[in-house]
């Protein structure tokens, strides 16, 4: 991972990295200095976001599915999203939030981390 000083600022590179060992592949994330310096917060939220791909459909049934939101909250979330662009559907710690936006994504959900 390389290193960049930049105004007294650390910036370092974001690396996927794919190691394949006895045949078998996986992707290695690593995490940006801002990324793990945000982690040291108590409280994070999970974003969704609005995007021209998942259903209305597809949406409610993942936060129900893996968040446990009942079908008015669900809907209402969508809702949300569809007519805000956005909107938190989770909070707590990074690593919480963190497992939730690796699920919704393989999902095919629009989602962050703030």
């Amino acid at each position: 991972m390389q290193s960049v000083f930049e105004n007294s600022h650390i910036s370092l590179n974001l690396a996927l990295m794919k190691i394949r060992f006895a045949g078998t592949e996986t992707e290695v994330e690593s995490f940006s200095l801002e990324e793990v310096l945000a982690g040291l917060k108590s409280s994070h939220k999970l974003i969704l976001w609005n995007d021209e791909v998942n259903t209305f459909e597809h949406v409610i049934f993942c936060l129900i599915k893996y968040l446990d939101y009942s079908d008015k909250q669900a809907e209402r979330i969508a809702w949300t999203v569809h007519n805000d662009g956005k909107c938190a559907v989770l909070e707590g710690s990074f690593t919480e939030v963190e497992v939730y936006r690796k699920i919704l994504k393989q999902e095919g959900l629009t989602v962050s981390v703030e």
